[in-house]
């Protein structure tokens, strides 16, 4: 009798997580629509850390820039100022960077 119990729960478990998991892809299905729509628009969909205002994305050198119109603030994700300062060479942001990578290769 306990075994017709533990797979009826087992089988409403199952059918509970599964249900779950359909949901979670919607809902990213969903933010990969939005996103993809955002990036035609030229809009991003960060907003400002500063003053929340909604994010323009600028290429520069082949690398994607946030900026805000409200704040004047400029935004890089993860290594886009590493790729510019690899375009640029020795200009500011390159001299910027070298000395930001001795002082950090120095403390280790």
């Amino acid at each position: 009798m306990s075994d017709a119990f533990d797979e009826r729960r087992r089988g409403l478990e199952e059918e509970y997580f599964h249900r779950k998991n359909q949901e979670a892809i919607e809902k990213l299905r969903e933010k990969m629509k939005v996103s993809a729509e955002a990036k035609a628009a030229g809009t991003s969909l960060m907003k400002c850390p500063r003053c929340d205002n909604a994010l323009k994305e600028h290429k520069i050198d082949e690398v994607s820039v946030d900026t805000c119109k409200q704040c004047g603030g400029i935004w890089l994700d993860s290594s886009e100022l590493e790729r510019l300062v690899n375009h640029e060479g020795e200009g500011f942001f390159g001299r910027l960077w070298s000395a930001f990578v001795d002082k950090s290769s120095n403390a280790e």
